[in-house]
């Protein structure tokens, strides 16, 4: 019976020969195009280019690299000295689904380097990576994949990717994430339309994975019709997290999203926070974030009312941690003022952004940086609950 693989070794740039490498690296240069056969490569319409740092002794300009690992010096530092530069690239690998946590080494011996790394339809993964000349980061991060294929993107203004390790690890600590609009993965087709939840993988080291199951136009009600809940709770681990925010859509009137404050719309949140008990997972719960609407005084108005409320109630009826978001973000919005805030929510003006040709005036939805504000806001008051471990996780 052939043995299952479980981690995966790529080293980017131009191919020296297998031999120059360690055991186990498969060479990526940027003509390494994916293909269903092959199982990995660049996407199509990538945009990459490839590098080897040469010096006059020995081949590689690499000297000052030691992984201590005896007689194999050579091979690792050439990992480093070659690279490839994804401009604007999405790599592919076709992994079984499962938790992966991934390695990612990153700079030039000659030039300063500035990465973002995103996976699936954008999920940030972690913090800018930037480098100095003749420095090189180690970073990891866990990423979640769902359909059998793992898809990094790389950008920024200096980029680089000199190696990648992915490993199997389903045994990492996740949180999950039921919601809305306001917190699910947006499509790249709609950048920079963003949710909260698709920024939170960065706030996390990588001993945290989080599994966005957010989307947009669900309600607490609706979700579990659709057998979302259930497709969570199979995966769910004890000691995992089940982050819980619902409102915008319960608000709607009709039988299938609608649902009223007092009853039926927590009747339906204490659906999610008893799966998750019963999984030995942890459930907690989260105001529904507020909408960009400014009363004359410059206060936000909330749009929300007694969803607010019954939140905040059966968080302390269930003695499950609250994580206010809707008072957060009134703060943040409020802060940033009637002009300000427009850089967090989805106004956009014609021509600002190739994918609204036209602009949009939306005060519900977020950008990224409205999305990375809040995402912040869920790390800061994990930090405040104290809640652990995921605290001790955070970046």
């Amino acid at each position: 019976m052939k043995e299952a693989v479980t981690a995966w070794r790529f080293n980017f740039g131009p191919d020296l020969g297998i031999e120059n490498y360690p055991a186990g690296y498969l060479n990526i240069s940027a003509g390494t195009v994916y293909e269903e056969q092959g199982g990995y490569g660049f996407e199509t319409g990538s945009l990459v280019y490839e590098k080897q740092r040469i010096s006059e002794d020995e081949g590689t300009n690499t000297s000052k690299v030691n992984y201590g690992t005896q007689g194999k010096t050579t091979g690792f530092a050439r990992l480093r000295s070659g690279f490839c530069i994804p401009l604007k690239a999405s790599f592919i690998v076709d992994v079984p689904d499962g938790t992966y946590q991934v390695l990612l080494i990153a700079g030039d011996e000659l030039a300063e380097t500035i990465t973002r790394v995103k996976a699936g339809e954008g999920r940030l993964m972690l913090p800018t990576i930037r480098t100095l000349p003749g420095q090189w980061a180690e970073v990891r991060f866990s990423v979640v994949v769902h359909g059998g294929k793992l898809r990094l993107s790389f950008s920024g203004p200096a980029p680089r990717v000199n190696a990648l390790e992915i490993t199997l690890a389903n045994q990492t600590m996740t949180v999950f994430l039921a919601g809305d609009s306001t917190v699910t993965d947006q499509p790249e087709s709609g950048y920079p339309y963003c949710g909260w939840g698709q920024l939170l993988p960065a706030q996390f080291k990588h001993d945290v994975a989080v599994d966005n199951h957010a989307q947009s136009g669900r309600s607490s009600r609706s979700f579990i019709n659709e057998g979302r809940l259930d497709a969570m709770m199979e995966h769910i681990k004890p000691e995992d997290f089940l982050f819980i925010q619902f409102g915008h859509n319960d608000e709607k009137p009709g039988p299938e999203r609608g649902t009223e404050p007092f009853t039926t719309y927590k009747q339906y949140l204490k659906k999610y926070i008893d799966a998750a008990r019963e999984a030995k997972a942890h459930p907690v719960l989260v105001t529904p974030v507020h909408r960009r609407y400014f009363a004359d005084d410059g206060t936000l108005t909330d749009t929300h009312g007694d969803y607010i409320v019954a939140v905040r109630e059966l968080a302390e009826e269930e003695g499950v941690p609250l994580i206010d978001l809707a008072e957060r973000s009134r703060l943040l919005f409020e802060q940033a003022g009637v002009e300000g805030s427009k850089e967090d929510f989805m106004w956009v003006l014609p021509g600002e952004f190739v994918n609204f040709p036209a602009g949009v005036e939306d005060n519900t939805h977020f950008q990224e940086r409205g999305a990375h504000r809040l995402a912040a806001q869920v790390a800061e008051a994990i930090r405040e609950l104290r809640l652990q471990p995921l605290q001790m996780y955070l970046r």
